[in-house]
């Protein structure tokens, strides 16, 4: 694997184009964060780190009602877009600011819960932010990890460019500072960030209907063109235009075939504080 001086830059892989957010925008407590969902309790209040356009977030708050969940995200476009989700879906018991992970902008021990999804693969220093997500929990508080491993990505029918394209997702990662392959370690850095009782699952996505197909591979074939992604791959050296071309030619064509199945795998954790 290829590393340059850009390698611990913290920079975002995916960046915020339209076809990266309406993926962010699909996610709910129910499909990315279903391991929490048990140990959410009324009156809890609620971090979520990397909030993205909030829907996560949203959901949060309304199961911890009349408690609140605080969404913290590093671009300030995208607050004010869950800024204004949240007034248009009239859940006032949510707010959303502009932080950094590893600098948190609130006071020793004042969550019940801090939850991080798909957060520690683009940072160059996760342990660093696990401990500063401690800092923030009550004594007790629980911390909730999810995180994608695109080692163990698999799909159908078999397509070179989607080899490519995986691969890509783990250069572009860790050039970036980045883990492509976090899923794996989420234990372990809780571990070395001092949390003590950590416990692992795991969960998949998994598109297989017309519909997801279209959904799922359109938006890729779009980022894999247009996003901070494609733009991350030339800068890089890893890719060229044209490969990048024949990867969204790919996900077009995986999208059209009924037999198209494809999964990602993701690490889980649960920790107290």
């Amino acid at each position: 694997m290829q590393h340059t001086a850009a390698s611990t830059r913290d920079a975002y892989t995916h960046g915020h184009h339209e076809s990266v957010l309406r993926v962010h925008e699909w996610r709910t407590v129910e499909n990315s964060a279903a391991y929490l969902a048990p140990h959410l309790r009324e009156g809890m209040r609620v971090l979520d780190i990397g909030s993205g356009p909030g829907t996560i977030t949203l959901d949060l708050a309304r199961r911890v009602r009349p408690g609140v969940a605080v969404g913290v995200d590093a671009s300030d476009e995208v607050v004010a877009r869950a800024q204004g989700l949240a007034r248009s879906e009239g859940v006032a018991n949510a707010e959303f600011r502009t932080g950094d992970a590893y600098h948190l902008d609130f006071a020793d021990g004042v969550f019940d819960v801090v939850h991080a999804h798909q957060v520690l693969q683009h940072l160059a220093r996760p342990v660093d932010a696990l401990r500063e997500f401690r800092r923030v929990l009550r004594p007790g508080g629980l911390l909730a990890a999810r995180d994608v491993d695109y080692g163990g990505v698999i799909w159908s029918p078999e397509a070179p460019e989607l080899a490519r394209w995986r691969e890509l997702n783990e250069l572009i990662c860790a050039w970036n500072g980045g883990d492509g392959n976090a899923g794996r370690h989420l234990t372990r850095w809780a571990r070395e960030a001092g949390f003590a009782e950590v416990t692992a699952s795991g969960s998949v996505w998994v598109f297989a209907s017309d519909r997801d197909r279209e959904w799922w591979g359109g938006n890729w074939a779009e980022r894999a063109l247009e996003s901070t992604f494609a733009a991350h791959a030339i800068e890089s050296g890893h890719a060229s235009r044209s490969e990048l071309e024949a990867i969204s030619g790919a996900w077009r064509r995986w999208a059209a075939d009924p037999d198209g199945w494809f999964l990602m795998p993701h690490g889980e954790i649960l920790a107290r504080a």
